[in-house]
């Protein structure tokens, strides 16, 4: 029987013996490469915090003591520490299964839900200040890594540590990577901290002499004084103790006992503390060290290998792909294109910008904000920026969208990559809300294309429109239509009829469900129904002349959207038909006013809440009283 199907939480831990524990180590990572190999998931991210979990389960005891993970994207080895581990872990990230972050309804030893960076600092110091307010005595840690220091709350957060909490733990997980390779100047400066070889030679040197020693907290602390002298000899004081924090390490993050014996020393410190861990991304899985970007977040794959497992379809290209490939095309062209991530290059496609044209590509790191203001900045002095943030990650910059963006009416374009479901990794990165956000900003020009040409000709209009343009597309393959060698202008704020109402009803629909409501006006047909059929292609604005010639000519409007049924694409319709009073029936059909779950795959999720063809079917025949 293994140590790790004997945990069945943090105490268990706390029993072991340090050989079990290097036993314990290499199952658990056993454990998530087989769930991931299957599933897929965060697989460097896990692998590399595997001694940090156990050692802060060895030392802290939750769910009293409070573990916030920023993005907490590396929470499994956590999971199956907290009594997690079983079926519905090997089912992680599927229908049925765990979560693939913390979330507070799914445990108790998760103090606080996540799935987006930079937000560990501020909660944990809110939930250290409670405590202070509560008179406690719990311990609150928060742990960052994957770059989280690179957005902009996480410095917010550290300007009032000093001042909002007396005790308060923070761990820093440096491994060199956010999703993509770290870039910028913290960048530097840590890896300035951890390769100065004066500075090195010297804490290898006082760490062997501190093991040996029985005199104990005494040498410890003149140890700690040394070390904190020496190193502001070398390189300058640390910018965290200017923020008010003692600073420990670097240290190795893979050695328990080493982590152990520093993390009860930031337990017993009277004030805040940063214990910086240098870690491996991937550690124990070659394929996943060799690729780190791949690895951050993969699909099913081959353990040996690291090939996608899963059946892909080689001449589909991922909307992605298609995005990419088509900016590179026009920034041949025009020297004043240039592509912006944040810090998603190969997730957004401007990987291949990135490749093949690196003097007009920008990687700002995990700061969406930045990343639109940068844009807005450079877009002010003629540049034509194309931004490629998810669409999940584009709320974090709507605010800079409306003053920095819309409010000077400047000329950039957002790709937002994920708009709709990002089935398997749930409520926290589901594009659900992106139209509802951005549709009441003056100025702003919303599409959704129908397949990856259209997105390739959608990215030419919004570039040279002279606009504020965002442009939503979902994650995975287009449908497979042939792609132009160059992509065409369309006309913006003009839809596009597929299929010509009879008089009965006409189906607006948005983006990719248009393919959902050609199927469902053939089953329609076939069960004495004739329904029209719209590629609407623009949230903002709308043909509202065609959508006014519709209402007048039909019996019922339906619009069907990947989106929120509040204040998306539906809502825009219904807001025309009561402006122009219109009193033509109207059925919106989209996703309902809640977070939706994880699950196993689109398809499933969309049988769930009705927003596959049958479901669809089935509403506009009750709508008609059929």
């Amino acid at each position: 029987m293994s140590i790790l199907s004997k945990i069945q939480g943090p105490d268990d831990v706390k029993k072991l013996s340090k050989q079990d524990l290097k036993v314990l180590a290499q199952e658990i990572r056993e454990e998530i490469i087989s769930v991931t190999s299957k599933n897929g998931g965060h697989v460097g991210p896990n692998l590399g915090v595997v001694e940090l979990c156990i050692a802060l389960h060895r030392v802290f005891s939750t769910p009293k003591d409070k573990i916030v993970f920023d993005v907490s994207h590396q929470s499994y080895v956590h999971k199956l520490l907290t009594g997690r581990n079983g079926e519905k872990f090997k089912n992680l990230r599927k229908t049925g299964g765990y979560c693939g972050f913390c979330n507070r309804a799914e445990s108790p030893h998760d103090a606080f839900g996540a799935g987006h960076a930079g937000t560990a600092l501020s909660a944990a110091l809110g939930l250290a200040a409670a405590r202070d307010m509560l008179g406690g005595d719990e311990n609150v840690i928060a742990v960052l890594g994957d770059a989280a220091l690179t957005n902009g709350i996480s410095f917010e957060a550290l300007n009032n540590i000093e001042s909002s909490a007396k005790k308060f733990i923070l761990v820093l997980n440096d491994n060199k990577m956010s999703i993509s390779k770290n870039v910028g100047a913290l960048s530097k400066y840590f890896n300035d901290l951890i390769t100065n070889p004066i500075y090195t030679r010297l804490y290898s040197d006082l760490e062997s002499f501190l093991k040996k020693s029985s005199v104990g907290r005494t040498v410890k602390g003149f140890g700690k004084k040394v070390m904190h002298e020496t190193k502001d000899f070398f390189m300058g004081s640390s910018m965290f103790e200017k923020y008010g924090l003692r600073y420990l390490g670097p240290i190795d993050g893979h050695n328990i006992d080493l982590l152990e014996t520093y993390l009860n020393f930031c337990k017993n410190s009277p004030e805040p503390v940063i214990l910086h861990i240098v870690t491996e991304k991937g550690r124990g899985l070659p394929c996943a060290i060799k690729n780190p970007e791949k690895f951050h977040g993969a699909s099913p794959y081959n353990v040996l290998t690291g090939e996608n497992t899963e059946h892909v379809d080689p001449t589909i290209p991922l909307y992605q792909d298609a995005m990419g490939k088509t900016l590179v095309k026009i920034a041949r062209k025009d020297k004043t294109v240039v592509g912006i991530t944040a810090a998603m290059s190969a997730g957004t496609g401007l990987c291949h910008i990135k490749n093949e044209l690196p003097d007009q590509f920008f990687d700002v790191g995990i700061a969406e904000e930045h990343a639109a203001v940068f844009s807005a900045g450079m877009a002010a002095r003629g540049i034509k920026p194309v931004a490629a943030i998810y669409s999940s990650f584009m709320q974090r910059a709507v605010d800079c969208a409306m003053h920095d963006v819309c409010l000077q009416n400047l000329p950039v374009t957002f790709c937002m990559d994920r708009a709709g479901l990002s089935a398997q990794d749930g409520a926290t990165h589901h594009g659900l809300f992106d139209i509802a956000m951005l549709r009441c900003l003056p100025n702003a020009n919303i599409m959704q294309p129908s397949n990856e040409d259209e997105l390739a000709d959608m990215l030419y209009t919004s570039i040279y429109s002279g606009k504020p343009c965002f442009i939503r597309y979902p994650r995975g393959k287009g449908e497979g239509v042939k792609m132009k060698d160059f992509p065409q202008k369309i006309e913006i704020g003009k839809a596009q009829v597929l299929v010509e109402p009879e008089g009965e009803v006409v189906i607006w629909a948005l983006g990719n469900m248009v393919s959902v409501a050609k199927q469902a006006a053939e089953i329609l047909k076939e069960k004495g129904v004739s329904a029209g059929v719209v590629n609407a292609r623009f949230a903002k604005p709308l043909d509202v002349e065609l959508l006014k010639k519709h209402a007048l000519s039909n019996k019922r409007i339906v619009t069907i959207e990947d989106h929120s049924i509040r204040g998306g694409f539906g809502s825009a319709v219904a807001e025309f038909l009561v402006e122009n009073k219109i009193e033509t029936p109207l059925e919106i059909i989209g996703w309902k006013d809640e977070f939706i779950p994880h699950g196993s795959s689109v398809n499933v999720l969309r049988g769930q809440y009705g927003l596959d063809t049958a479901s669809v079917v089935d509403r506009i025949l009750k709508a008609c009283g059929k």
